[in-house]
């Protein structure tokens, strides 16, 4: 279950997930959004216009480690244009993520996801999206992968060690998540593309 495929009429992208999945999958953007707030960049409870015409944004890197990776520095050489960089954009590209991992949420329970689920509940998730709300997903499967890959250690070529741990080691089983989110992202990317 889960896997991404375009429908020959409508052209929408669909998927079906299981009840624990769709549930998973909620926890995963929910956590997201939570840490993209957590650390907010600046408070904005000021008037809309005066948000959008401030350009007060921070100017150092967060201190979350994946936070640091999901915003990176801009210029690493540069530490003034880096502070401006991430001063005029921080703020909008946490909207952004925001946004997208919300759209996940929004999706599963539009698609009927409980707000509360029954263990023994044998429920199936019918997801149906269209292009840009395929996208929003991508883009946030791509910030799911790397907040997990963070917290985890995942590194490139690693492989042999994730496969050495028993299966009930508590890593081998989040990093199964992580392979999980990998491989929605690209059944998602293939039914994208083809």
């Amino acid at each position: 279950m889960g896997a991404f495929t375009r429908h020959r009429r409508s052209k929408h992208l669909i998927a079906t997930f299981t009840g624990f999945e769709a549930d998973l999958l909620r926890s995963l953007a929910a956590q997201l959004v939570e840490l993209l707030h957590s650390e907010a960049a600046v408070p904005d409870d000021r008037d809309p216009l005066e948000a959008l015409l401030d350009f007060g944004g921070p100017t150092t890197e967060p201190d979350d480690p994946v936070l640091a990776r999901l915003f990176p520095t801009a210029y690493p050489d540069d530490e003034e244009a880096a502070a401006d960089f991430r001063r005029f954009t921080e703020n909008g590209l946490r909207e952004g993520k925001a946004r997208a991992a919300s759209a996940i949420i929004d999706g599963l329970e539009d698609a009927g996801l409980p707000a509360d689920l029954d263990e023994d509940d044998r429920l199936t998730i019918d997801v149906e999206l269209d292009e840009p709300g395929a996208q929003l997903w991508l883009r946030s499967f791509t910030d799911l992968r790397l907040a997990l890959a963070v917290r985890l250690g995942v590194e490139e070529d690693d492989e042999e060690y994730w496969d050495s741990l028993p299966e009930d080691d508590p890593r081998a089983r989040a990093h199964d998540v992580y392979e999980w989110v990998g491989g929605l992202q690209e059944t998602l990317v293939h039914a994208l593309t083809h």
